[in-house]
C-alpha cells in the first residue's frame, strides 16, 4: 500500500472520516440523521467545498 502521499492529505482524509462518522451518528447539533441538506451545508461549512 502506498499510503496517504504526505501529512496534509492524511490530515483531509481523516477529518473527512471524521466528519461523516460524526454526521451518521447524529451527533451535529441541529441535523438529523437522514436530513441530506443540512449535511451537504454542513460539509461545505466545514471543508470550504460543495459536497
Amino acid at each position: 500500500m502506498m499510503g496517504f502521499g504526505s501529512f496534509n492529505t492524511a490530515r483531509r482524509t481523516l477529518s473527512g472520516i471524521e466528519a461523516m462518522s460524526m454526521i451518521r451518528k447524529g451527533q451535529v447539533k441541529g441535523m438529523g440523521k437522514g436530513e441530506s441538506v443540512s449535511q451537504a451545508k454542513f460539509i461545505e461549512e466545514l471543508f470550504g467545498m460543495s459536497a
